[in-house]
């Protein structure tokens, strides 16, 4: 199935995304991983394309899109905003990855009218845990803008606990699927799973934190039948 790449100019910065399926096919935003791209979508985009309007976003500072000076869960939100409201989806499927995970909570949290059904991969919102250490800037060239890392492992290390608070609030159908073999505490995914009010958490053992990488196969199984 064919991937189209596109660019739009959002609040005066030009950002990439990558769509595939028929426009008039219902909507479906997906969200990378920090140091990924909407390319890490395309597998699940051209199986998931024949029924879907697939549009997966390079976020702020990865891709194709701009790179700011400043990153932030919250920007990022503000981005996807921009983004739906710039291609008018009203209603549209949200899926987020790891990173993308987080801004998918957050928005469905802010903007619940405005999203049919969320699926968020192996994540958790943030919260308060052992600190991670803020590495170094790589010698060797990035895909990505190297100040994203600092800024988004200082909001994991000083996590905003309304962000728990407002899972309550998400008062779509969700689906969370967990890596078994992943370094993200699955109980915590437990737990989010807890506070939704219509939520299912699915586990593929055999697949760590890149889920939809680490099997496919059983990653767009569990997504099918959510969506169906």
């Amino acid at each position: 199935m064919e991937i189209r790449v596109n660019q739009i100019e959002l609040n005066g910065l030009t950002f990439q995304y990558r769509e595939c399926g028929e426009p008039s096919a219902p909507p479906l935003v997906a969200l990378h991983a920090l140091g990924k791209s909407a390319e890490s979508w395309d597998l699940v985009a051209a199986s998931l394309g024949e029924k879907y309007r697939v549009l997966a976003l390079d976020q702020r500072g990865h891709g194709g899109s701009a790179k700011t000076s400043t990153y932030s869960f919250e920007l990022m939100c503000d981005d996807l905003l921009s983004f739906v409201n710039a291609l008018n989806l009203d209603r549209f499927t949200l899926i987020g990855h790891s990173m993308g995970g987080t801004v998918s909570y957050l928005f469905a949290e802010t903007f619940p009218s405005r999203i049919e059904r969320l699926i968020v991969e192996d994540t958790p919102p943030p919260f308060p845990n052992k600190p991670i250490e803020i590495p170094s800037k790589p010698s060797d060239p990035l895909p990505f803008d190297w100040p994203v890392v600092p800024s988004i492992l200082h909001q994991l290390n000083e996590p905003n606990p309304k962000w728990w608070e407002r899972l309550t609030d998400i008062i779509i159908p969700t689906l969370i699927i967990g890596g078994g073999c992943s370094h993200i505490p699955q109980n915590k995914l437990l737990e989010v799973s807890k506070l939704i009010p219509t939520c299912d958490l699915v586990t593929i053992e055999n697949a760590g934190h890149h889920v939809h990488e680490d099997n496919l196969s059983a990653f767009l199984t569990a997504v099918k039948s959510f969506l169906d």
